[in-house]
């Protein structure tokens, strides 16, 4: 995208604004913003798309104020039916989940409604739990775990409130629903077919001997996958259980070894919490060398950008070239990666 301008004595006088904000972290990023409103009005943009956009980076800020006092934190989303009653199984699966996982440290976010999204906040706990709630005519308020302790941010649009129950978690637990719970499950799963996320563990959680998920996987191998809309193995992303221990294991685990990822340029860095030896690197090599483009799987220590950002300098890395059309199954590697020897227990 071609970066539009003002006229220089425009900015100038945009620049002199910040400066008695006394903004100056991350300062052109800020100014492109206010470039932006700017330039919408001069675009005699329409009445109710000027809404649209300030009602959502408005949104965003106030999700943002919310998350970033929890950012050393790890996170899992919940998502699920706000239907579910109070005594039936998928309750409980949610609040005993949910309260396995704060038990390790993690905190809970959910969108802040009734049904599995308050079973899931009971189980967490008011402390390790997170809303983001839709304001909708014919839904209830915020449940009162998260609203008694302000732990909830309200939103107007679907689209802002699903970015933010996504954005800043490392896990998701998907129990059966209706629309909404499937439409959420959906796209956690295109976000990561197409790259367009960092790769995170999915659950698909049922009450004990349930069949909700297995019969999505039916309709995926038999509909989906023959008819070629889905490459074969894309649904091989998530795990189906019912069971909380499997489904509490399946988020901690993703996190085993595998720490995080950043691209310099087009060398992907997989950041790992066990330095790998040659002989399991020449292994993952073998195993997943078709998904590079050139090269192979090295070992590695900070790339020259990460040492100048300060970027977790103490962790061991692995480069790659990856394929950019094998991007959606960066999944396997990172479970070859935490399968290995070095890796830690737990």
């Amino acid at each position: 995208m071609t970066e539009e301008l003002l006229p220089p004595a425009l900015r100038a006088e945009i620049n002199a604004v910040l400066d008695d904000a006394g903004v100056h972290a991350d300062r052109r990023l800020v100014l492109r913003m206010l470039q932006t409103a700017v330039l919408l009005g001069e675009d005699r943009t329409d009445r109710l798309d000027l809404k649209i956009a300030s009602a959502a980076l408005s949104e965003m800020r106030d999700a943002f104020r919310l998350f970033a006092p929890f950012r050393g934190v790890p996170k899992v989303t919940v998502f699920g039916s706000a239907r579910t009653a109070q005594d039936d199984p998928l309750y409980r699966q949610a609040r005993d989940v949910a309260a396995a996982l704060a038990a390790e440290g993690w905190m809970v976010v959910t969108g802040a409604g009734p049904g599995i999204m308050q079973a899931a906040a009971e189980g967490a706990g008011p402390d390790r739990s997170l809303g983001v709630s839709i304001r909708l005519p014919f839904e209830e308020k915020a449940n009162t775990i998260v609203a008694e302790q302000e732990h909830v941010v309200a939103m107007k649009y679907f689209f802002t409130r699903k970015l933010m129950l996504m954005k800043e978690s490392r896990g998701f637990i998907c129990l059966p629903g209706g629309f909404g719970t499937l439409d959420e499950m959906f796209e956690l799963l295109t976000l990561q077919q197409t790259g367009k996320a960092e790769p995170m563990p999915i659950v698909l959680l049922d009450q004990p001997g349930g069949s909700f998920w297995h019969g999505l996987e039916r309709f995926v191998q038999e509909d989906l996958a023959p008819t070629g809309v889905i490459s074969p193995g894309d649904f091989d992303r998530v795990r189906i259980t019912d069971s909380v221990d499997e489904a509490t294991a399946a988020i901690t685990g993703f996190w085993r070894n595998y720490d995080s990822l950043r691209w310099v340029g087009d060398v992907l860095v997989l950041r790992l919490r066990a330095e790998p030896t040659g002989d399991e690197i020449a292994q993952l090599n073998e195993q997943f060398g078709s998904m590079l483009s050139s090269g192979r799987i090295e070992g590695s220590g900070p790339l020259p950008v990460e040492l100048a950002d300060k970027d977790q300098l103490d962790l061991p890395r692995l480069t790659l070239h990856l394929d950019q059309r094998a991007v959606g199954s960066l999944f396997r590697l990172i479970g070859a990666i935490n399968r290995l020897g070095t890796a830690p227990s737990a």
